[in-house]
């Protein structure tokens, strides 16, 4: 846990989430787990939509969804998103954007969640010579827009996250829509993606997963990857956590290379015609010994940052001071309702700082970034 606020405004900032053989944040523990399951049970009913139940601080991580997200791009241990650009042709650099978009799935502890982000909560921070900015562009129905960019790498990512979560009595599920974009500028390649299904099993084994079908396509190279997250079966641990995929020609359906292993061990691909095998992701070489990010420069943070809203509620979660941490919840989630009716009662549109953003049956929401590049930020990952 690294605590600022003596210069500038106060930040919460806790280790990232990490494999679960290691310890996420040596100052967190999460409360009793029957205590939560039967408290999630009372509150909520089979088909509910789940984004618009407040969870009570015992249910919560210290840190907000918008910094979840951005751990996925700059808490890594080694650097596997440069790596992408650097394939001597384009089916290496699909690899190594298989194994990037791998890494970007974290273990998530079970019976905890993050906080639910605000209207205009931002997230800014820098690893190096990349700088990844998020931004809640929606509230109902939640919307988050991450740019980052790397004007060494030539690298730029736009994602827009719409996260759909509902309880199905032993389960809940959570539909991520929208994209993922990761952009190779100096190759011209544009990599587009989508993300699995979060599925939090309840009965009858306790335990959080990954599951469903992504696609990763590049237009300019006509290489295409389809992989297929698999999660255990109801009554046994058989393929959990594991990959099955492959890489082909779009236009003709040609197989390449055929992709196995586990998203939370090791993947590799085995060329079609050669019989080779390369490992394209390691989990505990990419997601171990990852560092805390620090405030280089507090006093420029801005208020709207996530580690700034939620400060006090962190730092009462992480004290386990249960009623601080709820009057405190509750007193941004009330000054969120009030802008909220202000807003309606003057038939103001909300508009995002730093994105803009769309809707359409057909492609569901999307956002475009105002600026090129995403300038350095106050809050760095120490290298």
């Amino acid at each position: 846990m690294v605590i600022e606020g003596e210069v500038g405004p106060r930040v919460i900032l806790t280790a990232p989430l990490s494999l679960e053989e290691e310890s996420n944040d040596a100052d967190y523990r999460a409360p009793n787990l029957l205590q939560r399951i039967l408290s999630l049970f009372s509150s909520v009913r089979p088909g509910s939509d789940l984004t618009r139940i407040q969870l009570p601080p015992l249910f919560n991580l210290p840190k907000s969804q918008l910094q979840c997200y951005g751990e996925t791009v700059y808490c890594i241990n080694n650097d596997m998103l440069s790596k992408c650009g650097k394939g001597e042709n384009s089916l290496e650099r699909l690899k190594s954007v298989v194994g990037w978009s791998i890494s970007t799935l974290r273990p998530l502890m079970f019976g905890v969640a993050p906080y639910n982000p605000i209207l205009g909560e931002t997230h800014h921070v820098s690893r190096a010579s990349l700088n990844v900015l998020l931004e809640q562009v929606s509230h109902h129905p939640p919307v988050t827009a991450l740019h980052a960019t790397d004007e060494k790498e030539n690298i730029e990512m736009i994602w827009c996250h719409n996260p759909v979560p509902k309880f199905y009595g032993t389960k809940i599920e959570t539909e991520v829509h929208g994209k993922k974009e990761l952009r190779l500028l100096n190759k011209q390649e544009n990599y587009v993606m989508n993300s699995p299904k979060l599925v939090i099993k309840l009965l009858p084994y306790p335990g959080v997963d990954w599951i469903g079908n992504v696609t990763i396509k590049c237009e300019e190279s006509d290489l295409q990857a389809d992989l297929c997250y698999q999660g255990a079966s109801f009554l046994s641990n058989k393929g959990y956590r594991s990959i099955k995929g492959k890489i082909f020609v779009s236009s003709t359906s040609k197989t390449i290379c055929e992709i196995n292993g586990h998203w939370d061990r090791s993947v590799t691909t085995k060329d079609i015609t050669t019989g080779k095998v390369n490992e394209i992701y390691n989990a505990k070489e990419s997601l171990s010994g990852m560092k805390t990010p620090i405030v280089k420069d507090p006093k420029v943070v801005m208020p709207s940052e996530s580690t700034v809203v939620w400060a006090e509620v962190s730092q009462s979660i992480l004290t386990r001071n249960w009623d601080k941490a709820k009057q405190s919840k509750a007193i941004i989630e009330e000054k969120e309702r009030e802008f909220a009716k202000e807003r309606k009662s003057k038939s103001e549109i909300w508009i995002p700082k730093h994105f803009r953003v769309s809707y359409s049956k057909e492609l569901g929401w999307e956002s475009t970034p105002h600026e090129r590049w995403v300038p350095q930020a106050p809050i760095i990952v120490p290298t």
